[in-house]
């Protein structure tokens, strides 16, 4: 059984691998008709950035499964904390509504994706985006800090979930909110898939089941939970073909694989505003008061 760590060192390789590569490199490379090699190729989740404010060209690597910072309600001035930044590409977005008065801190554990990083922010001149070496289960980053986390298809990369949507509530301050776009299961996956070290690295085996990921939010203190977006992600027939028997292959058509793209909201409440609440309506609704 791979471990943890083992799965950590899979990933950094695979994306030190691929911060070297232009997203033209990434789009076409094992996933293409002419390559011989067979794996998943990350361009098959990721959606058009072209079109939003902030966008930068040399800081996508086509490695995302959505677009979070459509529904991270960011504002102007705040603080915002992108996990698994990678080249930049969605701490660039965030940057262009936080403007020069807030200030977004991008997190990876990929020293050439913090490197590529560093360098596209300088080419743009941006003093108010910073990245940082750090490992999600343990963000280098104190408590209530940030107005709002964005994160894009990396949550599935960690091990140990429930740390990392802890730590993701940790350095959220009271009232703040998430935006994260990621990848979950729905239904029984094929082992061939699941176990594969190379999927792994693609996005695939490290996902969850959806009911399992939404619970392990909740069950790290978050509140109003929302699922925005649920895209079903159909993967070629010659990659599946790799990984399944022709038997697992025929179930997967006929019953669907359950791989879906989901963009999810959800809020750390403000216990101060949250305690007032429930102090009015004691002193409103005492046993001497009749306004309730």
């Amino acid at each position: 059984m791979t471990s943890p760590e083992e799965l950590k060192q899979i990933v950094k390789e695979k994306y030190s691998e691929i911060a070297d590569q232009s997203k033209e490199q990434n789009e076409t490379s094992c996933c293409g008709s002419g390559c011989g090699c067979v794996t998943i190729d990350e361009a098959i989740m990721s959606e058009d950035y072209s079109g939003l404010s902030g966008y930068a060209a040399d800081a996508d690597l086509g490695l995302g499964c959505g677009l979070p910072t459509q529904h991270a309600l960011i504002k102007e001035g705040n603080v915002v904390i992108d996990l698994g930044s990678g080249a930049g590409n969605d701490a660039f977005v965030a940057r262009s509504v936080v403007g020069a008065t807030g200030k977004v801190i991008g997190i990876d554990f990929t020293e050439k994706m913090i490197e590529k990083a560093r360098i596209n922010a300088e080419k743009l001149g941006y003093h108010n985006v910073e990245f940082r070496y750090g490992d999600i289960e343990k963000l280098p980053v104190t408590a209530n800090i940030a107005d709002v986390v964005v994160s894009n298809c990396v949550m599935n990369l960690v091990p140990d979930k429930r740390k990392a949507f802890e730590e993701t509530f940790r350095v959220l301050k009271p009232g703040g909110h998430f935006s994260i776009s990621d990848i979950v299961l729905v239904g029984n996956i094929p082992d061939g898939l699941q176990k594969n070290a190379e999927m792994y690295a693609g996005c695939i085996s490290g996902a969850i089941q959806k009911d399992e990921y939404l619970q392990i939010i909740k069950n790290a203190g978050f509140e109003n939970i929302q699922v925005l977006k649920n895209k079903k992600i159909m993967l070629p027939e010659e990659i599946l073909s790799a990984y399944l028997s022709m038997e697992e292959l025929e179930s997967v058509k006929i019953n669907e694989l359950g791989i879906f793209s989901i963009t999810v909201y959800a809020e750390k409440a403000n216990a101060a505003i949250k305690n007032n609440k429930a102090e009015a309506k004691a002193a409103c609704c005492g046993p001497d008061s009749d306004c309730c």
